[in-house]
């Protein structure tokens, strides 16, 4: 069935940053679809797909990579105990039975 649709989505707020776009004349399906990497780069697939073929994509990427600078992780130093252990609360059994 032939069709043809696009939708995009740009949320600064929340960095979601993708779209897609196909169409299709009811035997050969073919589009793009692209979303924004954490690493900075734009991912883009397009794409062909039919009876015959199958599938077909070709991924590509614009914009360079990049990352922050990393610091060096902090040294561990476990916290000290904010309690102090329990003191005993028992006693020795008095005996419940006689001399024999």
């Amino acid at each position: 069935m032939p069709f043809d649709f696009q939708y995009a989505v740009n949320d600064q707020y929340s960095g979601n940053d993708f779209g897609h776009a196909s169409n299709s004349d009811g035997e050969v399906t073919q589009g793009e679809y692209r979303v924004a990497l954490p690493d900075g780069r734009t991912q883009i697939v397009s794409y062909k797909a039919d009876d015959y073929s199958g599938y077909l994509a070709e991924v590509s990427y614009e914009g360079e990579a990049t990352y922050p600078q990393q610091s060096p992780a902090p040294a561990y130093h476990p916290p000290a105990p904010a309690y102090q252990p329990p003191a005993p609360a028992y006693e020795a059994p008095a005996p419940t039975y006689g001399a024999p």
